[in-house]
């Protein structure tokens, strides 16, 4: 799924390309979504409305409409989107064509239809059930270390299943999650109550780190991630532990583990992570 520097590249990437622009069509394909598609509302709130900013909250994309409208895009598990010249052969699964003007179209095609597309107000995304219980972003000023041991003073939860918790902090999925505890030389089993002042610092200064710098490198693609220009995310080969069980860590030498957590994977280096 991608995750927040994956969604962060896609709105720099559309950000450079649409603003500005007018929506002048949608096309709807499919609507059998997680959420369905309403098909009539789509086309009726964006026809003939200029893109005025194109902003990110957590993993949704938002692409505020002139007016008071934001369309919300979530990629899902398997979502891409790719703006391309009116009249090009679609991709299997293209669901949704936005006409732009100029000739251009923005295609959304999800082969898993696990994303989501729908307008709602500026006004009434605070209040938005998708939106209401996020937590912080991790680039905003009141991301410290002394919040993240505010908000484990009442946990028990193992450290890696409190980074991903949105309610706590957005979009630290489960490769930045794993690399940055790697940074920070923290065992991802460790429980979050555990950690001293000293050692959640580290771990707030790596999960800052290890976002930033796979934003700068376009995000992390393992299987299908492309931004809007078609390129591939550069992190992966700058992993540190994820997908990388079995092969010896780069700083230590120990074997990389691999582990289940709720239900996902995590990776760790058992020599430097304690």
């Amino acid at each position: 799924m991608p995750e927040l520097p994956e969604v962060e590249t896609v709105r720099r990437s559309l950000a450079r390309r649409i603003v500005g622009r007018a929506v002048t069509g949608c096309i709807v394909r499919e609507t059998r979504f997680r959420t369905p598609i309403d098909r009539a509302a789509l086309q009726v709130a964006l026809r003939d409305r200029r893109v005025v900013g194109v902003e990110r909250r957590s993993k949704y994309l938002l692409i505020a409409l002139a007016g008071e409208d934001v369309l919300v895009l979530h990629l899902g598990m398997s979502g891409r989107l790719d703006l391309v010249r009116r009249g090009t052969s679609l991709l299997p699964h293209t669901h949704v064509q936005l006409e732009l003007d100029g000739g251009d179209e923005l295609r959304f095609s999800d082969p898993r239809r696990f994303g989501m597309l729908f307008v709602t107000s500026r006004a009434s995304l605070p209040a938005h059930p998708r939106f209401a219980d996020l937590g912080i972003e991790p680039f905003d000023r009141g991301f410290t270390a002394d919040y993240l041991l505010g908000c484990a003073r009442t946990s028990r939860r193992p450290v890696k299943n409190f980074l991903m918790d949105a309610r706590v902090v957005v979009g630290v999925g489960n490769i930045y999650a794993s690399e940055a505890l790697h940074r920070a030389r923290v065992r991802p089993s460790t429980s979050v109550r555990r950690l001293s002042p000293q050692r959640m610092r580290s771990v707030h200064a790596a999960v800052r780190a290890v976002l930033a710098a796979a934003v700068r490198a376009g995000g992390t693609t393992l299987q299908d991630f492309r931004d809007t220009d078609g390129h591939a995310g550069r992190f992966r080969v700058r992993l540190r532990v994820y997908d990388r069980d079995g092969e010896a860590c780069r700083r230590c030498g120990r074997t990389i583990r691999r582990i289940v957590q709720a239900g996902r994977s995590t990776f760790y280096c058992p020599g430097c992570q304690h």
